[in-house]
């Protein structure tokens, strides 16, 4: 019987405000201010938030203090998960059934986590391609991750979530012999949505390429910190 630890949970509930893209960018302008790089994470269930955060975390903890808040509807299997394998803070939101998270539950959880504390907190929203992209979180960024057996053509169903994400993860690159994906059209599907995202094609469980996703961000947060 594995022994599992426990993390903070924070309830959260709806915003009470009625214009949240207002308040995401009260908040964003707030962050900016104490110079707290926030980063919205959005995929499908099962495309490899948790992983990729490890994985990716284990790299640039040396270079930032970061926290991580995980939303999900229930449980807390994601917050202990990351908190144990990679020694930083990490709190779980309960987000009541909402398939999303605002600006508001994004700033409640933000208080709950300290965030003056830390560099850098990774906010893992719901697994959902259309709800969390409805919703501004106030976040300093937006990313994504597509994972190679969802199909290249989610950039062409699931446009908005594309058309928002700075910085795109192609995962599960590991698998591509395995299933009828086509690199070079999701690439495309993905600069048709949005010609200005980043691309990066990766592989959470071998690490391939998680160096150059942390590069990306050391660079990004300092150019946010100097700009």
């Amino acid at each position: 019987m594995v022994k599992m630890e426990k993390v903070r949970t924070i309830l959260l509930n709806r915003s009470a405000y009625a214009d949240n893209d207002q308040e995401a960018d009260a908040l964003r302008s707030y962050l900016k201010d104490h110079q707290t790089f926030v980063v919205n994470l959005m995929s499908s269930p099962g495309a490899g938030k948790t992983t990729t955060l490890i994985k990716l975390i284990n790299i640039l903890k040396k270079d930032f203090k970061i926290g991580v808040m995980e939303a999900d509807i229930d449980s807390d299997v994601d917050a202990v998960n990351v908190a144990k394998s990679t020694g930083v803070t990490s709190i779980q939101l309960h987000t009541n059934g909402m398939c999303h998270l605002d600006a508001g539950m994004t700033k409640t959880g933000l208080d709950g986590i300290n965030f003056n504390d830390f560099d850098l907190i990774f906010l893992e929203n719901v697994g959902n391609l259309v709800c969390p992209a409805e919703f501004d979180t106030g976040a300093s960024m937006d990313m994504m991750i597509l994972s190679v057996p969802e199909g290249d053509d989610k950039p062409i169903k699931y446009p908005l979530v594309f058309e928002k994400s700075k910085l795109v993860l192609i995962n599960k690159i590991d698998a591509l012999p395995y299933f009828d994906f086509n690199m070079e059209k999701c690439i495309s599907n993905i600069k048709y949505r949005n010609k200005n995202a980043t691309i990066i094609p990766i592989s959470a469980k071998t690490g391939k390429n998680i160096d150059l996703v942390a590069k990306y961000f050391k660079d990004i947060v300092s150019n946010w910190r100097n700009n």
